[in-house]
């Protein structure tokens, strides 16, 4: 589910970041989400299995606080309008809320899977002896 990203690659080179600061703000803001009330984690597509997981795991003001949005966002779209400018995302209220529990659930399934695909062998001297 979680895509390669060059953030990390990115913010040990302060020239680099300096450069590519500038562009991700205009990007972000081209997007036209946050126009819309919207977070950067409200665009990940519901039907994945490890996002609806995530979802399930939301605190419950959280959930509500998404639903909203989406909700809000939709009318917004379908009468072809934007929220007043004071009422946009801001991109310090823009930090990822589901992003954790996806990464958490993609580390549950691995292990589960490693588990799963897990042999196990007698050794064989205690084949021999009859445990």
């Amino acid at each position: 589910m979680s895509a390669p990203s060059f953030a990390p690659a990115i913010m040990k080179r302060p020239w680099l970041q300096r450069w590519i600061k500038p562009l991700s703000n205009w990007y972000t803001n081209a997007a036209g989400y946050r126009q819309l009330g919207l977070r950067a984690d409200d665009l990940l597509p519901e039907e994945n299995d490890v996002v609806h997981t995530a979802l399930k795991r939301l605190q419950p003001q959280e959930a509500y606080d998404r639903v909203f949005r989406l909700r809000r966002a939709f009318q917004l779209s379908m009468s072809h309008q934007l929220l007043p400018k004071e009422e946009w995302t801001k991109p310090e209220d823009d930090h990822p809320y589901l992003t954790k529990y996806i990464e958490e659930i993609e580390t549950e399934m691995a292990e589960r899977e490693d588990l799963e695909s897990m042999v196990i062998s007698k050794r064989q001297s205690n084949a021999n002896a009859g445990h």
